[in-house]
């Protein structure tokens, strides 16, 4: 899911990628912004790459 995020998808493009709807993708990355301490897509996918979980783009 993070890595649509970075790819810039939208909710929707990530949740028709995944076979899921795209409320349950909204729910999901709220979970990741509580989990990682952050408040919107960018500090998910900066501390996600800073925590070895997300290769950063363009690599």
């Amino acid at each position: 899911m993070l890595a649509g995020v970075a790819r810039g998808l939208t909710n929707a493009e990530i949740g028709r990628e995944l076979f899921i709807g795209e409320a349950t993708v909204k729910t999901h990355l709220l979970r990741v912004f509580a989990t990682f301490g952050v408040d919107d897509r960018t500090g998910a996918v900066m501390v996600a790459v800073e925590r070895g979980l997300l290769t950063p783009p363009g690599r």
